[in-house]
């Protein structure tokens, strides 16, 4: 309901603050329905007679109100339509089959039917650029399932494309066949977040233990993400991205730390034996796995999250990005366990290396962020 009311009253308040353009153009805005029910697929689509009139080379745009006059033209506005509105379900580009053309006087518009040859499908996408000489129009879309409202959203020039995901069984699977692979994606081409697990990585340990620290980040990310993508709460970008690089340089100093204090301990004590009375990597992975959850939210954001699926498509987003960091261990854990198998010295210099590293790499993010946001 809050997401119904929030369309009504931008519709309203776009409609108040445009009172020089509506004078030439009385609504600027067209409206498209899309309905399944019953195993039906079908529609209409209403646009103004004054964008018509304009594309059409019609003057004055008022005549098209006569039936007559708009079935005339039915045909040339059908073509037209059908080159800039593309309707896709599960994959599938389907043209409507375009019903009668009526004039819709209040409204100074014409309203035009359709079918399509599909049932009920469990995603629909929307490319919609009706009338791109008007750089301000709106395509408002209205989703019904057996005639309930299911989702509402606006298009324009600077978001012309729609993602449907019905509130149904197959629907919520397209959602995860969407969603999971995207997460995986994310995290593996993502190298701050890959180098942060790598830092968490290299100090070793248990096939579990390091499976604890990473699923704790994700713990600690999933959080913020939530919020982000529910937009509760959003810090900016150039908070964020500084403190993403800083959690990696404070994930390598911890490590070198760890090493100093193995070779200082007491030598009375199994070798290492300190270091797992302190091992904080699980506490240090959900608490900066707090300010990556915005980072993987700003991502999300650019992908575009299905409001109407938001619960699902958030889930499928997370288990992506715990199978993509599950990889990272099962890979990472067993060469570094091979190594120190073969040369326990080396295992330790590798730590040292990769730890300066990781410090190194996190410092320069966190100079390029922070004094070069361009670059960034």
């Amino acid at each position: 309901m809050y997401k119904l009311w929030r369309i009504e009253l931008l519709l309203l308040v776009a409609l108040l603050a445009l009172p020089t353009r509506l004078a030439a153009h009385p609504a600027p805005f067209s409206y498209l329905d899309l309905r399944f029910d019953a195993g039906r697929a079908h529609g209409s689509l209403v646009v103004h007679d004054f964008d018509v009139a304009h594309e059409l080379g019609i003057d004055p745009p008022d005549i098209l109100l006569d039936p007559d006059v708009a079935r005339a033209h039915r045909d040339r506005l059908v073509a037209l339509l059908s080159q800039r509105l593309r309707l896709t379900l599960d994959g599938r580009e389907i043209a409507p089959d375009w019903g009668d053309i009526q004039p819709v006087l209040a409204q100074q518009s014409l309203r035009l039917t359709f079918r399509l040859a599909a049932s009920r499908p469990a995603t629909v996408r929307i490319d919609a650029a009706l009338f791109p000489y008007d750089p301000i129009h709106q395509t408002f879309v209205n989703v019904y399932e057996d005639d309930a409202v299911t989702h509402q959203a606006i298009l324009d020039r600077g978001e012309q494309t729609l993602v449907y995901y019905a509130g149904t069984i197959q629907g919520a699977l397209a959602v995860v066949r969407t969603f999971v692979p995207s997460g995986i994606e994310h995290i593996l081409i993502g190298p701050d977040h890959v180098l942060f697990l790598i830092g968490l990585l290299l100090l070793g340990g248990t096939l579990w233990r390091l499976a604890g620290v990473v699923t704790a980040f994700t713990v600690g990310h999933s959080i913020t993400l939530s919020l982000a993508a529910l937009n509760l709460v959003s810090p900016p970008d150039s908070i964020i991205e500084p403190t993403i690089a800083l959690s990696i340089v404070f994930v390598g100093a911890d490590n070198l730390l760890v090493v100093r204090a193995r070779r200082v301990g007491s030598h009375d004590e199994p070798r290492g034996a300190p270091v797992q009375a302190r091992d904080i990597r699980a506490w240090v992975a959900a608490v900066f796995g707090l300010v990556h959850g915005f980072g993987f939210a700003a991502v999300l954001r650019e992908f575009g999250l299905p409001q109407a699926a938001l619960g699902w498509s958030l889930f499928s987003f997370n288990l992506g990005v715990e199978i993509g960091q599950l990889t990272i261990v099962i890979v990472v854990a067993w060469a570094l366990g091979a190594i120190r198998r073969r040369s326990a010295p080396l295992g330790e210099r590798l730590v040292t290396a990769g730890s300066i590293g990781v410090i190194l790499a996190g410092g320069y993010w966190f100079v390029e962020r922070v004094f070069l946001p361009g670059g960034a």
